[in-house]
């Protein structure tokens, strides 16, 4: 299935310890290349989350983006016993060392680390929870793209049918072409004929007919058509390889344009070149 390289994911949950959010973004890119956001207390969750996109994504720009909001009953305040304990013993010898030293009040203590203390939210937990909010994120963020990728894949395949009624339309024109072909080749034989001898006007007259025949040119049109078809179904990564089948088709197109002896046929290749061009805008952003 074509996935696009375009989609965004979202993803929340609340808790007693607070509230996390989840983002993540992509768009097109050549390789995949993630960008992290995260709070200070979970910066260490970054090369987990890089490595399960690694596994999921082969191609994209993705911005993740996590907040956390700890809750507000958090900030209840205690008094470690033991610490301030510890401490009085030692402004004691203090004391007897230094009998002049004054003794610091009660917000001094307080201030003293390890005394009073807040209690904070179970980091655990809450990494636990940002990497579950991770997962499914990237679970909606890679079904959105195959959504995306399902839409430019029915896109391309229009344009396929439309490039083989150009192609088709080529080939009903050939009578015409070949009889323009012959009355152009007869006039340039009797312009010619006085001027060339018999080896170099064998040799202008294959030229012509070489330079004039458009067959191969509309063979590979449609084997570049049931190629891309092809891919479209590949299981995996195929946007380069249909990026590459598109300057393949324009380069027949172009030809094909400049063998042109008839209007008709002109407008067939720019019909081609316009058609070709809207897939390769929409290839640029399928993984």
């Amino acid at each position: 299935m074509v996935h696009s390289m375009t989609a965004f994911a979202r993803q929340d949950h609340e808790a007693a310890w607070g509230s996390l959010q989840l983002e993540l973004r992509s768009v097109n890119q050549r390789y995949l290349e993630p960008h992290f956001r995260l709070p200070e207390g979970l910066r260490d969750l970054e090369p987990l989350f890089r490595e399960a996109l690694r596994l999921r994504l082969a191609r994209g720009k993705v911005e993740c983006s996590l907040r956390f909001e700890p809750a507000g009953a958090q900030a209840d305040m205690a008094v470690n016993s033991e610490r301030l304990e510890a401490l009085a013993v030692a402004l004691a010898e203090v004391r007897r060392a230094v009998p002049g030293a004054s003794l610091p009040d009660a917000l001094a203590l307080l201030d003293h680390p390890g005394v009073l203390e807040i209690p904070g939210p179970d980091m655990q937990a809450v990494k636990q929870q940002a990497q579950a909010l991770f997962a499914a994120s990237l679970d909606d963020l890679v079904a959105g793209r195959a959504r995306e990728g399902e839409k430019l894949a029915a896109l391309i395949r229009q344009r396929l049918d439309a490039v083989n009624a150009q192609v088709a339309e080529v080939r009903r024109l050939m009578p015409e072409i070949r009889q323009r072909q012959r009355t152009q080749l007869l006039e340039q034989l009797t312009t010619a004929a006085a001027e060339l001898d018999p080896q170099r006007l064998e040799a202008e007259i294959l030229l012509l007919v070489q330079k004039a025949d458009v067959d191969e040119e509309l063979d590979r049109l449609a084997a570049h058509v049931s190629e891309i078809e092809h891919q479209l179904e590949q299981p995996g990564p195929v946007g380069r390889r249909l990026d590459f089948l598109m300057q393949e088709l324009n380069r027949e197109a172009n030809t094909l344009s400049s063998k042109s002896v008839v209007a008709n046929t002109t407008r067939c290749a720019v019909e081609l070149k316009v058609l070709i061009e809207q897939m390769r805008e929409q290839i640029q952003n399928i993984e």
